[in-house]
């Protein structure tokens, strides 16, 4: 409580230089302008699993199956309903209501759900007229939209960018009817920190735009790229388009590559992989599966303690290419205390060895414990789609 309280003082002590800004358009701000998402946020998504099917009971379970499985003390804390939750139209008065037949309880009553159980409520809107899925969108409605949230007790809010201006009747709009996405999540930052409740605001616009160049002083994290599929194609495309972009995130702002697919389909291999690699850059570590029935090597394999804490590092520097060539890649991630992590990804379909300069003399790898003596360099055979996570002690 003490912490929320600072943090909703910290905001409206803000609130004045915002609203000064909206008057001017799209002002940047400082990344971290809000005080929020100091690490990568963590929780769970339903879309990945469901789509635009969510459902208020299915959130209620995954909410209790994140508490009972262990992975709410991992530190996965955000429950965010995607789109799909609205009915069909504003109410009379112009705000946004739930699908009274998914959610018959109401959103305010969920979040209050979450809340109890040590849990912060997340929530979609969309930045155009519309949300992918059809529903209402929040352009024009920011303020109000923001104040809904708010009342309803929102701590994360998933920003989409569908259907992006005045006239649209498709995802893109006819020449010269698209506003610029950052007037657009400029509005709805600018709302956001208006309400004076903490809501860590969370960019969708799929890396378009150079986003990670410019969205810093906009949300506390942003896509980097489309939409990922539960595929090891998927997982490789969408990490070449994110390795490169650390210089333009840390602590208050993120790259975000998008939610986990763990647990959806692909290898045990593959699900390792994906989230050794999101956890070296620094990515945001939203689960994307049904939790509810996950197996328990799903569930033991979010919960990973040393994982979580390369991905939670405080001094909060994404992982950079060390090499790269022929599909075999080493990435290094400066830790806080002078530890390193050190990352060697096998892309292709074949087992390989990967060697690379260690900077310390004990290596530990991440996923089992084992720890080794470097003697200066690193060694191992990577399974083919594999990746391996060591810590260098510094």
């Amino acid at each position: 409580m003490i912490v929320r309280l600072a943090l909703v003082l910290a905001v409206l002590l803000v609130v004045p230089a915002v609203l000064a800004g909206e008057r001017s358009g799209a002002a940047p701000m400082a990344r971290g302008y809000n005080g929020l998402a100091a690490t990568p946020p963590m929780g769970w998504n339903d879309y990945n699993a469901v789509g635009l099917d969510v459902t208020e009971d299915l959130v209620r379970r995954t909410a209790d199956t994140m508490v009972s499985s262990g992975l709410r003390d991992a530190g996965y804390r955000y429950v965010t309903i995607d789109d799909g939750w609205m009915a069909a139209r504003r109410d009379a008065d112009g705000n946004l209501q739930p699908d009274p037949a998914r959610f018959p309880h109401g959103i305010a009553a969920l979040a209050a759900y979450l809340h109890a159980r040590g849990l912060e409520f997340g929530i979609y809107a969309d930045a155009g007229v519309h949300t992918c899925g059809g529903l209402p969108g929040s352009l024009g409605h920011e303020r109000a939209d923001a104040d809904r949230f708010a009342a309803w007790g929102v701590d994360y809010l998933k920003y989409d960018n569908c259907y992006a201006g005045p006239g649209c009747a498709a995802n893109s709009c006819p020449d010269g009817t698209e506003q610029p996405a950052r007037d657009r999540y400029a509005r709805m930052r600018d709302a956001l920190l208006s309400t004076g409740r903490p809501i860590v605001f969370s960019i969708c616009s799929w890396g378009t735009g150079d986003v990670a160049r410019w969205a810093a002083g906009y949300g506390n994290l942003w896509r980097t790229t489309g939409d990922i599929t539960a595929t090891y194609a998927s997982l490789v495309s969408i990490f070449h388009q994110t390795v490169g972009l650390g210089d333009h995130a840390g602590p208050g702002g993120w790259n975000d590559p998008d939610m986990l697919e763990v647990g959806n389909g692909m290898t045990a291999v593959e699900d390792r992989t994906e989230l050794t690699l999101w956890a070296a850059l620094a990515a945001p570590l939203m689960i994307g599966t049904d939790l509810v029935h996950a197996r328990p090597e799903t569930l033991a394999l979010l919960a990973n303690p040393r994982v979580i804490a390369i991905d939670q590092d405080p001094l909060g520097r994404p992982a950079r290419p060390v090499s790269s060539a022929n599909g075999l890649d080493v990435l290094s991630r400066p830790l806080a205390g002078g530890d390193t992590a050190i990352v060697l990804f096998n892309e292709t379909d074949q087992p390989a060895t990967i060697a690379t300069p260690a900077p310390g003399r004990t290596a530990t790898d991440v996923w089992t414990g084992a720890t080794t003596t470097t003697n200066g360099a690193l060694r191992a055979t990577v399974p083919a789609h594999g990746a391996m996570l060591y810590r260098i002690a510094g």
